[in-house]
């Protein structure tokens, strides 16, 4: 999903791009999902069909390692959140790319300084979290470890400018870098919230959708609480801080779900129950929502 997603982000600004899967029947799934979301933006007024086969002419599957290796200048790993796994990968890369070539991870929460740990140039070697769809959200999170080189961070960053995204440098390699912090420290206070009964999930929902997260597009936290005054801010801070959820541990109302196997829209219930027409609503309210969101950007 990220990979096809990624490789499709590039293509349409003209770069050529190698897409490999070691899966069998992966690459071709693969391009027939970047030619919906081409068809599905195109529908939306972004983009055009008649620049489709040129965007999937410059995507080429392949399926041996060293072959998608060959000539590259950037590579980003998108393979599901297994540190052994992106270990032996990276390693790989390592051996077989030049010492110019960008060595990028699309992690979402790993250390990306133990990603590429077992490799020789690691000056090479940093993070690019896109947020999914990546062809629709224009954030990329570029995370520096202690070893990597300016270089390869000024180079990523203006490659990731030039194909229309939004990259933001983070200059430590911490879990969950900055974008993923601060949502899941959110969702721990929302789920803190259910379980400890002071309102519903619904409620919850609609406190954020309705609420300061319609601000949220306009204005960050801190240029919120800059606006307000950090006087004031402080001032909150020190009553309320104390009555938040500050467990490190997951919650055991997450535990009780997750083990009675109620995982949400896979399951069709979680913290609250849906039907399978519910789940495709929400999702299409989405994308939906992104199209129209990108379309006014362009």
């Amino acid at each position: 999903m990220m990979g096809s997603g990624i490789a499709l982000v590039f293509a349409s600004k003209g770069y050529h791009v190698k897409l490999y899967d070691a899966m069998e029947g992966a690459l071709p799934k693969a391009l027939a999902g970047i030619r919906n979301n081409l068809e599905m933006m195109a529908k939306s007024g972004i983009g055009n069909l008649a620049e489709m086969e040129t965007i999937l002419g410059k995507i080429h599957p392949i399926m041996d390692f060293e072959l998608a290796l060959t000539d590259v200048q950037f590579v980003i790993e998108c393979v599901f959140e297994d540190l052994e796994l992106k270990q032996q990968i990276f390693r790989q890369m390592d051996s077989v790319c030049p010492v110019e070539t960008v060595l990028a991870t699309n992690t979402s929460v790993m250390s990306i300084a133990e990603i590429g740990a077992k490799t020789r140039c690691q000056e090479r070697i940093l993070g690019a979290h896109f947020w999914n769809p990546p062809f629709l959200v224009p954030l990329v999170e570029v995370i520096k470890t202690e070893n990597t080189s300016d270089q390869a961070m000024d180079e990523t960053v203006k490659l990731l400018k030039m194909v229309g995204k939004h990259p933001v440098r983070v200059n430590k390699d911490v879990p969950g870098f900055v974008g993923n912090r601060l949502q899941h420290a959110l969702w721990r206070e929302a789920i803190s919230i259910v379980e400890k009964g002071i309102a519903d999930a619904e409620t919850v929902d609609e406190c954020i959708k309705y609420g300061f997260g319609m601000r949220l597009p306009v204005l960050g936290p801190i240029e919120t609480a800059d606006m307000v005054g950090l006087d004031l801010t402080l001032a909150i801070h020190k009553y309320i801080l104390k009555h938040l959820e500050n467990s490190p541990d997951a919650s055991p109302l997450l535990e009780a779900k997750v083990a009675r196997n109620e995982l949400g829209f896979k399951t069709g219930q979680g913290f609250q129950s849906w039907t399978s027409e519910e789940t495709v609503a929400s999702k299409n309210r989405l994308i939906e929502h992104l199209l129209k969101l990108n379309k006014n950007n362009t």
